[in-house]
């Protein structure tokens, strides 16, 4: 495909593509020309460099996430709701997660979600600073949580390069955490209760569980201030 036929939207989706298959150490401009039928000095005259490629392709993916209505939902419902949808997307794009820590992003996409963030806390009745602590506080409990499912798609990758087995690999790894972990007795507990199999995966609704506790904790404070003044402490 010639340069001139070639849009830069064109590119960035097939890029998006072309990550979320091979991750960033997958990314070159010669197989993204190849799945464009292009040749990669035409991908470059488009997009530059590979690490504007990467922050082009990061910053569309933000528009993957839902904004809730706030005038349809109060405020915690809200953040639940983009808190899950942004989950989600780092889940279904685990680059992202890596990318985050190479790249500067920005864009119309991600300024979109942050501006709405915003929103939600101060909604919440958070003003200034406070706000920008409340949503910087939830998008980091929830990249974090984003980061073992991110993990495990670089190493399955990286073993199937490889010409690994990557099931057979952690199979021998949980063996092996297991042993280490027989010898506290807390955990020694917990792998006694349950299936060794199960041992270092994270309870159910973990994440559901800590996004409420972050969320009970913010509404302690707007709380605490609504308060009367003078009121005892019990």
């Amino acid at each position: 495909m010639p340069r001139d036929t070639l849009t830069r939207d064109q590119i960035v989706q097939t890029a998006i593509e072309l990550l979320d298959a091979e991750g960033l150490e997958g990314l070159n401009m010669r197989s993204l020309g190849k799945r464009l039928d292009s040749a990669a000095t035409a991908v470059y005259w488009h997009v530059k460099s590979k690490d504007n490629l990467v922050v082009l392709a990061g910053d569309q993916v933000w528009n993957e996430i839902r904004l809730p209505d706030l005038s349809a939902v109060g405020w915690r419902s809200a953040a639940t709701s983009a808190a899950t949808d942004l989950y989600a997307m780092f889940t279904r794009h685990p680059w992202l997660v890596n990318a985050l820590a190479s790249h500067l992003f920005h864009g119309p996409g991600k300024a979109r979600h942050d501006d709405h963030s915003l929103a939600i806390y101060e909604a919440a009745g958070f003003a200034g600073a406070e706000a920008d602590q409340a949503a910087a506080t939830v998008f980091m409990f929830v990249l974090g949580n984003a980061l073992g499912e991110s993990a495990t798609a670089s190493l399955t990758r990286r073993l199937s390069r490889d010409g690994g087995d990557p099931e057979e690999l952690i199979r021998d790894t949980m063996a092996k955490v297991t042993e280490v972990a027989m010898q506290f007795p807390r955990l020694r507990a917990r792998l006694e209760a349950a299936a060794v199999a199960d041992y270092g995966a994270a309870p159910d609704n973990s994440f559901e569980f800590g996004l409420q506790a972050i969320f009970d904790g913010l509404e302690a404070q707007l709380a605490a201030r609504r308060a009367p003044a003078g009121r005892d402490a019990r």
